[in-house]
């Protein structure tokens, strides 16, 4: 679907060319080519419903004043075919397009006939994307970052799928390499702790210190008593691994379930040992882009952009977790076939992404396929100070502490309230507050309140009917015109959001739309008018409740009839 008002927009670009070329022909313009120019719905729509800086981007090629260009451009414009009513020049040379009342109609029964599909697009003609977000280590629970990482991906994913394009969300399961080794001796000791006490089996530093491990080696010994605590070092560690690491993710699983993501892929690191891995070097050793030094191997990670040289195979013969990136990444592009990845990381891998898209180019594949958006950190605020610390842990708040502290609903809003790589202070207080000072009930309001108005004058008889776009003539308040002009780009947005994969877009939207609604209800009345006007009025509450509903199911936020 293309919607109406970009239509629009292609339309007044073709008739800009047409009469440039026209005026060129009739010797009002010189005979020359045209310089690009933008359409743009203007921020003063009371000048205009469109407007273009054509002639002005054109006045140096032209060695013409802006405003002689406007002018020969006018009298060379033809409408016929379109929805527009005519063009005027105004200031230093901008042309404003002004559309008939049809069009205004038109939207609203583009919007009635597409229902709850309504912004959906082939923009991305069905090309498969891979959206790869939180893959959270699995040896411990998940962080504010994973938490906001999880809203901005999962909303990403979905504005893709309504921009036409084949979505596959992916947690990449991290089990396998040293962070595994280091869970695996820190269950040990903590389980040999229980039957030897604390100072005969010290913790190294490096290790975990959660209280999370230590409930895992308690029901351990619950389970098997002190079984293997005489049993060979690595029998013990991979035992507990196996007790331990199955329940982490399963939990991980549970906890982003409630969150309200679903994945379709947990891919798992340790599929790629030994073959994926293997493979990968065995490509960059034939391309010479590897040597030995100090009995490690290394690839040549400066030829393809990186600031230095990479380990891939540690001395101790273990690969490191660059290698199974590089195969993971592989395996996405050249294994699965997927036309684009995206993943969402931490700010603090920017490092990583040069190296990792050189890497693509390195085994034969395109590094510019694969795009990073880089998530800033986020600070929780609470009665106006930074709040770090969890009521029941004493330890940093983490995502399941989060959706017990504020509803999902808000969690999910907040976290894309600002572009991925703008920092985000999250008020908890703010979160959980129902005033219109919380945006996400803002924005549920502007749905409850329509569905509170249509069920009470439906119970007076007074029922919505089906209406035609000429019918939609009698909406000529500002209000009116502004709220449905907005009803009109949603498909526009969705893709934008997509597009700069920044679902923020939507949020900045659906808040747009409560304001506007808000303002129409306070002055555009649907009771005691006639009913003509009545009837659009009803039909135009109709459609916003439709356009807020489709977007918040978007973005899996509850669209509430009451509240």
């Amino acid at each position: 679907m293309i919607s109406i008002s970009e239509t629009t927009q292609q339309q007044i670009r073709t008739i800009i060319t047409a009469a440039f070329a026209a005026a060129s022909q009739a010797g009002d313009l010189p005979q020359a080519e045209p310089a690009d120019f933008i359409v743009e719905v203007p921020a003063d729509t009371t000048r205009g419903d469109f407007a273009t800086n054509a002639a002005m981007t054109n006045a140096r090629a032209m060695r013409m004043p802006p405003v002689k260009i406007a002018q020969a451009l006018l009298q060379h414009m033809d409408f016929s075919g379109t929805l527009l009513d005519r063009a005027e020049a105004a200031g230093p040379g901008f042309i404003n397009f002004f559309v008939k009342p049809l069009w205004f109609g038109s939207i609203l029964d583009e919007i009635t006939a597409a229902g709850d599909r309504y912004g959906r697009s082939d923009y991305g003609a069905g090309k498969k994307v891979m959206v790869e977000f939180v893959s959270a280590n699995p040896t411990g629970p998940m962080h504010m970052g994973n938490a906001r990482g999880g809203a901005i991906g999962d909303c990403l994913a979905a504005a893709l799928d309504w921009a036409g394009y084949d979505v596959t969300r992916e947690f990449y399961v991290n089990d396998a390499g040293n962070q595994i080794e280091r869970f695996g001796i820190s269950l040990e000791v903590r389980y040999l702790q229980l039957y030897k006490g604390e100072e005969a089996v010290e913790l190294p530093e490096d290790c975990y210190h959660g209280s999370d491990i230590i409930d895992h080696a308690k029901a351990f010994a619950q389970e098997f008593g002190d079984r293997y605590v005489e049993e060979d070092s690595r029998v013990r560690r991979d035992a507990l691994i196996a007790f331990a690491l199955p329940k982490n993710i399963r939990k991980l699983e549970e906890d982003l379930l409630r969150y309200r993501i679903k994945y379709d892929v947990w891919f798992r690191e340790s599929t790629l040992h030994p073959d994926g891995v293997n493979l990968i070097l065995d490509i960059l050793e034939k391309k010479g882009l590897t040597y030995r030094q100090d009995g490690a191997l290394w690839y040549k990670a400066t030829e393809f952009g990186g600031e230095k040289d990479e380990v891939l195979v540690r001395a101790n013969g273990i690969p490191t977790y660059f290698a199974a990136d590089i195969a993971y990444h592989y395996n996405k592009f050249a294994v699965r076939h997927f036309d684009r990845v995206i993943n969402i990381w931490g700010a603090d891998h920017h490092g990583h992404v040069a190296r990792l898209k050189g890497a693509m180019d390195a085994v034969g594949l395109e590094g510019d396929k694969l795009d990073i958006v880089l998530m800033q950190l986020v600070r929780l605020m609470k009665d106006g100070e930074p709040y770090r610390m969890s009521k029941r842990s004493g330890k940093a708040i983490t995502l399941s502490d989060l959706i017990e502290e504020v509803p999902i609903d808000a969690a999910r809003f907040f976290f894309i309230m600002r572009e991925p790589g703008s920092p985000l202070d999250f008020d908890l207080d703010l979160a959980a507050r129902e005033s219109s000072e919380n945006p996400v009930f803002y924005v549920q309001y502007a749905h409850a309140r329509i569905c509170s108005i249509l069920k009470n004058l439906g119970a007076e008889g007074i029922t919505p009917k089906a209406l035609s776009p000429e019918d939609y003539g009698v909406l000529t308040a500002p209000e009116e015109r502004e709220l449905i002009r907005r009803l009109g780009q949603l498909p526009e947005e969705i893709i934008a959001a997509a597009r700069d994969y920044d679902p923020a877009k939507l949020t900045y939207y659906l808040t747009d739309v409560a304001t506007l609604f808000h303002k129409f209800y306070n002055t555009c009345r649907c009771k005691g008018v006639d009913e003509p006007l009545q009837q659009a009025r009803l039909n135009l509450c109709v459609i916003t409740r439709t356009v807020l509903r489709n977007v918040l199911e978007l973005l899996k936020i509850g669209a509430p009839e009451v509240m």
